[in-house]
């Protein structure tokens, strides 16, 4: 399968870093395109080396990697790979994220700290990016921070669709760990037709050290309770949230999230969770040690795929997602 797509006068090539080499063959499937052959290496000191293996003249280019770890090694060979592209004269430059790396740090919560989102942002586009396609992003409010178009793709549909065909809805309730995920596990209410509950988090100020207690607004008891979130990193914030429910009286949890980020003690976390069931999807490649039966990975790449197709054929990403 060749490295480029024509289509008219216009030409896509599909280049991917290596960092999640898996999800970039599968999105080059989707789109009956191969991964262009590309030579990348580690100097001894760490620096990184790219180079493509066929020319990039006057096409369209979309750069794939997922900013799993260690991050800032593949943030950086991205940053190396677009800049290549620019002096090897792309016509234009996509880029694709499907995990932005630093999305948590979004705003200054206190003095004296930096807003790293943005300084990710303003790197693509110094490297030369035209265009940030980007899935469930942290906040919305990144998509402002990026000088150009950004397509914010949803994984929504695919995670409610696989809950929606595999538990009852009447017994169905959507659950959003805090209060800031509420507007999204309200979109997972309105696709599912079912009822919203929220864990609250505060500090319990009678009791010294302890940081918070967790309590339920809504019904879940004897309900299936779908927890909702964008990531789960060392997984602490969301088991903790799936007790609060069980202590409630819930039925079954299923906690769903498009980026496994899975880091540190995620692996007994969730292994010793009451949680029936983890969906996510393939936006971060998942470790081998968490290769549990509990854990689903759901294939993000149609989603990309369908994405890419629409920006080479200035065609609508919005319309991908109308029917949310």
């Amino acid at each position: 399968m060749t490295g480029f797509k024509t289509t008219g006068e216009k030409k896509m090539m599909f280049f991917s870093g290596r960092a999640h080499p898996e999800l970039a063959e599968e999105v080059a499937q989707q789109l009956g395109v191969g991964v262009v052959p590309t030579k990348a290496f580690d100097f001894a000191n760490g620096e990184i080396y790219v180079r493509y293996q066929e020319s990039a003249r006057g096409a369209d280019c979309f750069v794939i990697q997922s900013h799993t770890a260690p991050i800032n090694q593949w943030i950086m060979e991205q940053l190396i790979m677009i800049d290549a592209l620019k002096r090897a004269s792309a016509r234009s430059i996509t880029v694709i994220v499907p995990f932005y790396g630093y999305a948590r740090q979004d705003k200054k919560h206190r003095g004296r700290e930096p807003i790293s989102a943005r300084l990710v942002a303003d790197l693509m586009k110094t490297a030369g990016a035209h265009r940030i396609l980007t899935v469930d992003l942290h906040t919305d409010q990144i998509q402002g921070f990026f000088d150009g178009p950004v397509d914010h793709l949803f994984a929504l549909p695919l995670l409610a669709d696989y809950v929606g065909a595999k538990v009852d809805k009447d017994k169905l309730t959507i659950v959003s760990p805090d209060a800031g995920r509420v507007r999204v596990a309200d979109r997972w209410c309105d696709r599912l037709g079912a009822p919203l509950a929220i864990v609250h988090k505060r500090r319990d100020k009678d009791v010294a050290n302890q940081v918070t207690v967790h309590e339920v607004v809504g019904e879940v008891k004897g309900r299936v309770c779908v927890l909702v979130d964008d990531m789960i990193d060392t997984g602490g914030t969301i088991c903790a949230a799936a007790d609060a429910l069980f202590a409630h009286g819930a039925e079954d949890v299923i906690v769903t999230a498009t980026h496994g980020v899975l880091s540190g003690p995620a692996a007994d976390r969730l292994k010793n969770s009451k949680v029936s069931e983890f969906v996510l999807t393939n936006t971060l490649p998942t470790p081998s040690e968490l290769a549990l039966d509990k854990i689903t990975v759901l294939s993000i790449a149609p989603t990309i795929a369908s994405a890419v197709r629409e920006v080479f054929e200035d065609g609508s990403v919005t319309s991908l997602f109308d029917e949310q």
